[in-house]
């Protein structure tokens, strides 16, 4: 078999990864991918972008999607395997590759395909018979995908691993100048930020967020209308992000209910440097680290709570430390991404067949 990569958003591969030789951003887990695999990638924006690339958009994707869709039907064939970083790729990669008599192998990761447009594409674009197999770390997902499409279990691949670069976020020295405890936080997608505010406005705290959006909505949704003198909110870079979890007493994510695990970015990349993490309830991942003691689990919207959990863990430095040790031992030996990515390779050989080494580009 011959493989192939279709990465979406578009990103400098070369670029990053000459970066993260130097120390300055983590490492892209498709580019390690690509090398296992000898495989071509293919990234949206080079294709014109035709009136219909702009109508099928308006169910999922972006025209640039389609108009890369478009393109691969005539460049893959029976022998091939595509694997399609997101379902806005991957179904318009599996719709328009179903023409053919001999279609290549489709492999779409799955992030969050619970919600209307996405449930509407799955059927208009007859989707479960398209698409040969599902791939998700998420279980929520991956139980709504077997029940809606009514797959068996061997199309949909559930691995329970993050890619997150265990060599970049490492723990470290804090600051010398921190004045007093550091709470530290990350990410817009499903953040509530006004809890957060709410419990720990009259705290001898500083709150610091690496979350930036030109998206004034979403910032609207997720941060009080008047933020506290104690919160501050910013654009970080790789290497400050990494400081930042450093400094940090906590780390504290608090989210709206969702049905995909919001946060576990943030979540894995704060224990990756050692740290003790509050978040809210979820179930999935998320749940069996609390369950486990590895992570200080709250309700969500509830701010007294939250409250007091910060407390417990402040005036328990050393309880805080053990829960982060042994967070810190669990992503090195699962949640990583030479795990993530060894585990996805396997995957995709078992399944489809060994490779064929001819040579690779990206494209």
């Amino acid at each position: 078999m011959q493989y192939h990569i279709a990465l979406i958003p578009p990103c400098n591969l070369e670029g990053i990864t000459e970066n993260a030789l130097a120390g300055k951003c983590p490492n892209h887990v498709i580019w390690a991918m690509s090398q296992l695999l000898g495989a071509t990638v293919y990234q949206p924006g080079c294709e014109p972008v035709l009136p219909i690339d702009q109508i099928r958009a308006h169910i999922i994707g972006r025209p640039e999607y389609w108009a890369l869709a478009r393109k691969l039907p005539s460049q893959l064939q029976e022998d091939d395997v595509i694997y399609c970083t997101g379902e806005h790729i991957g179904i318009p990669i599996a719709t328009l590759c179903a023409a053919k008599q001999k279609r290549p192998k489709i492999v779409v990761y799955i992030h969050n395909i619970n919600r209307p447009r996405s449930r509407l594409a799955l059927k208009l674009f007859n989707i479960a018979n398209r698409i040969d197999l599902f791939v998700t770390t998420v279980a929520s997902q991956a139980e709504f995908l077997r029940h809606y499409l009514r797959l068996p279990e061997n199309r949909v691949y559930l691995f329970l691993s993050q890619p997150i670069d265990t060599s970049f976020f490492t723990p470290g020295p804090a600051l010398q100048n921190k004045l007093r405890p550091v709470i530290a936080s990350g990410g817009l997608e499903k953040r509530d930020y006004r809890t957060l505010a709410d419990a720990t406005r009259d705290l001898n705290v500083d709150v610091k967020i690496c979350a930036f959006s030109r998206n004034a909505v979403a910032l609207k949704r997720a941060f009080p209308e008047v933020m506290p003198g104690n919160m501050s909110c910013g654009f970080y870079d790789w290497c400050e992000l990494v400081q930042l979890y450093r400094d940090s007493d906590l780390v504290v994510i608090t989210l709206f209910e969702n049905n995909y695990e919001a946060g576990l970015t943030t979540l894995f990349e704060a224990i990756a440097c050692r740290r003790p993490v509050v978040i809210t309830r979820s179930s999935g991942i998320i749940g069996d680290l609390i369950d486990s003691g590895i992570v200080t689990g709250v309700n969500p919207g509830d701010p007294v709570e939250l409250r007091q959990a910060i407390l417990n863990l402040l005036n328990a430095p050393e309880k805080a430390q053990a829960h982060a040790q042994r967070g810190y031992e669990l992503v090195l030996n699962q949640f990583n991404h030479v795990k993530y990515t060894q585990a996805l390779v396997t995957k995709l050989i078992s399944t489809f067949g060994s490779i064929n080494k001819k040579s690779f580009s990206l494209l």
